[in-house]
């Protein structure tokens, strides 16, 4: 995966850790709530001179009340996405696919205010924000920025111990397959003598 530098990531760190409460208010879901989270899309959208249709916006005017945590991380990174050194680098082909898909993802694992206060996954967001839009951190080379996000991602986190776990379970069925080979040789051997 090839990736262009993009700003410091302190800069980015610090702008995340400093999110204007607005921000973290409660998204709009049906009649509740205050934070317009199709609003910041579409204004997020038309800084980078890419305007969004309606039918793009779509997904971010849910009335699922299950949909908040994912809103609320959409809310809190089109701040961080807002940041003078990404605008030039931006356009609405890599961030809507960014807000949409990969932060669904992101708040099933956490919540969203958890991307604010805890410093990995304030690193965290940070890095796969810069990933899914074809960026790095400056000073830092694509093997270093890989290594960094994979180390800090809790969903490679997950993946390794699940492929942990299944080779556990591989060796523990090998075990036993290879106890009661042995048994059945034992008692072929005893019945023959």
């Amino acid at each position: 995966m090839s990736t262009t530098e993009g700003p410091l990531l302190e800069l980015l760190l610090g702008r995340l850790a400093n999110t204007p409460r607005d921000f973290c208010d409660a998204p709009r879901i049906g009649e509740r709530g205050a934070l317009h989270v199709d609003a910041l899309v579409f204004d997020l959208c038309r800084e980078l001179a890419t305007p969004c249709t309606l039918a793009e916006l779509a997904p971010f005017q849910t009335s699922k009340a299950g949909d908040a945590n994912w809103l609320n991380l959409v809310a809190i990174t089109c701040w961080l996405l807002a940041a003078p050194e990404l605008q030039a680098q931006l356009n609405k082909t890599t961030v809507l696919p960014l807000l949409a898909d990969t932060l669904a993802q992101m708040a099933a694992e956490y919540a969203a205010d958890k991307y604010l206060h805890d410093p990995e996954r304030r690193e965290e967001l940070v890095r796969i924000a810069l990933a899914a839009l074809g960026l790095r951190p400056a000073g830092e080379s694509e093997a270093q920025a890989q290594d960094r996000l994979q180390a800090l991602s809790s969903t490679e986190r997950r993946r390794i111990l699940a492929a942990a776990r299944e080779t556990e379970k591989r060796a523990r069925e090998i075990r036993e397959a290879l106890i009661q080979k042995a048994a059945a040789e034992a008692a072929d051997k005893y019945t023959r003598e």
